[in-house]
């Protein structure tokens, strides 16, 4: 579906889950800082909670209002067939999120959410990217901490290094930040799905073409002292290098022969040992269901940490890149990963997916394939730093 197409509709951007944590900290992104003229609207199944937050958005008098729930796919159908761009906070996305996706590749509509789920993203794939490829839809999943700041740090790095030979990217990441109810029941989720985890991947490999004459690998590293950001590095089992895989899958840039592993980095041995073991006791928890339901009873969907604690979270994930005999060292950093950043990332994702001159694409892709350059440049504006720190 052309632009041109799109630009019929009434809506540049909808934003569905508007009421939620994330949710309403993007809207309050948008109308602070949305371009004159956006058309825009929030959308949730609450109407009176829809109201409220209107209400107290800066010229909320011109955002449009729409009531959607996952659980009615004809009012998703109408939702996504009013936008050319829709933005969804509302999870976890394996339960919750099919609806929507489907929704807007039949209406060749701009998808983003801001999953860090696996087996949702591999599932998506194996049963909507065709027909968004027919349509002409984006879904772009995981525009938030994840995995933005990985995904397009690393396309960042690569573009440092020469071309044409075989790289190597190591991304290393330290954050200090509290984290929500929702994402917390999206983690438990996610540790209790570890069979259907693993069976929504092979699936997806048995559709994925085959990539010719260029090789990508993730592979896990092992734990070590990674004395090149004087810290202990421990492999993140996230999304993550997943999503930088299938950007460099997707473009050549990435030389023919590229490797990328993803590690938390931390000072402290101890701090090391204990938050390891406390990742496991979670772990172990998640696949008790009376555990997991009283873990999830203690912070509620909707809830999240407050203002004071946001204002002093950051977040910092270095990268080294290696290639052609050149080693360069980048960062890309900014304050409250999982919340105001998250928040600020999103609503850059979804006006770049409006707005900019982006290159051609349809069906699942990254943020690093979908929107590349002009979205590095909009979160620069915007206050998160992309710099090389040295090259030698």
């Amino acid at each position: 579906m052309s632009r041109l197409n799109k630009a019929e509709r009434p809506y540049d951007i909808v934003l569905f889950g508007a009421t939620g944590f994330v949710g309403r900290l993007t809207a309050e992104y948008l109308a602070t800082n949305a371009p004159e003229g956006l058309r825009w609207a929030v959308a949730a199944r609450d109407e009176g909670r829809l109201e409220r937050l209107r209400e107290g958005l800066p010229g909320g008098d011109k955002v449009g209002l729409l009531v959607a729930d996952v659980a009615d796919p004809e009012s998703l159908r109408a939702l996504a067939a009013q936008a050319r761009v829709v933005a969804t906070t509302v999870g976890p996305f394996v339960l919750h999120g099919e609806a929507l996706v489907a929704a807007c590749a039949d209406a060749g509509t701009d998808y983003l959410d801001i999953t860090g789920e696996p087996e949702f993203v591999d599932l998506m794939y194996v049963r909507h990217d065709a027909r968004a490829r027919e349509t002409g839809a984006r879904l772009v999943h995981a525009c938030g901490f994840d995995s933005m700041p990985h995904d397009l740090g690393a396309y960042f790095t690569v573009q440092q290094l020469p071309e044409g030979v075989p790289l190597t990217v190591d991304g290393f990441v330290s954050a200090d930040a509290g984290f929500s109810g929702g994402t917390f029941a999206s983690a438990l989720g996610q540790f209790a799905r570890g069979r259907q985890m693993l069976a929504a991947a092979r699936d997806r490999r048995r559709h994925e073409p085959r990539l010719m004459g260029r090789r990508a690998s993730t592979p896990t590293g092992a734990p070590r002292y990674a004395a090149e950001v004087d810290a202990w590095a421990l492999p993140l089992p996230t999304i993550d290098p997943q999503i930088v895989g299938r950007s460099a899958r997707s473009l050549e840039r990435y030389g023919p022969d590229f490797r990328y592993r993803h590690y938390a980095a931390v000072r402290h041995l101890p701090v090391a040992i204990g938050g390891t073991a406390a990742i496991g006791t979670l772990f172990a928890a998640a696949q008790v269901p009376a555990a997991r339901r009283w873990l999830t009873g203690r912070l509620r969907s909707g809830e999240g940490p407050g203002a004071e604690k946001r204002a002093k979270s950051w977040f910092s994930v270095r990268f080294v890149g290696e290639g052609g005999g050149r080693r360069v060292y980048t960062e890309v950093s900014g304050g409250d990963p999982g919340y105001g950043e998250t928040a600020k990332m999103f609503a850059e994702a979804a006006l770049s997916l409006a707005f900019d001159d982006l290159p051609p694409a349809a069906g699942q892709v990254t943020t690093a394939v979908a929107m590349g350059d002009a979205l590095i440049g909009r979160l620069t504006r915007a206050g998160i730093s992309f710099r090389v720190a040295a090259v030698r």
